[in-house]
């Protein structure tokens, strides 16, 4: 099951670097129209699949051999050392907490009483912040120790 689960979160990333991208697409080439339902559902989207993702990859923390467990087996000062430890234990996630709450809040823009264009700016500076910084933590190929397939399995 654990190995099925990696895959989704794998295939799930994919999908919200996708979702990002076109609403940062549709931000900046909606800043002079309203916000409107479009903007809603594509946010809405964006946000569901954060939040599925999230909760995939809390089960994987919890369950699988790259998260608590490293705390357990290590303790906390030999994880905090160990750049590759530190990464699956504290890095990979805060990242990602950090780049849910910034797609979530730029979820919520629309419900601000502020003009249409500076919704679609608002939304626009988190979903670009929520994109770099999920980008920054994310385990690409290449990189030493942490490295994923961009495609695991497939």
């Amino acid at each position: 099951m654990y190995t099925g689960m990696l895959h989704l979160h794998n295939l799930m990333r994919w999908v919200i670097l996708v979702l990002l991208i076109i609403n940062i697409l549709r931000h900046i080439t909606a800043m002079g129209k309203p916000f409107g339902a479009a903007d809603k559902k594509l946010g809405l989207f964006a946000m569901i699949a954060a939040h599925i993702t999230l909760l995939i990859g809390l089960y994987q923390y919890f369950a699988g051999g790259l998260g608590i467990k490293l705390f357990q087996s290590m303790g906390m000062a030999a994880v905090m050392k160990d750049p590759v430890a530190r990464f699956w234990a504290v890095e990979h996630l805060s990242g990602m907490l950090i780049g849910i709450v910034l797609i979530t809040l730029a979820r919520s823009v629309y419900r601000n009483s502020s003009s249409d264009a500076a919704k679609h700016r608002r939304a626009l500076v988190l979903y670009v912040l929520a994109l770099a910084v999920i980008v920054a933590v994310i385990p690409w190929p290449g990189r030493t120790g942490i490295g994923r397939a961009l495609f695991p399995g497939m």
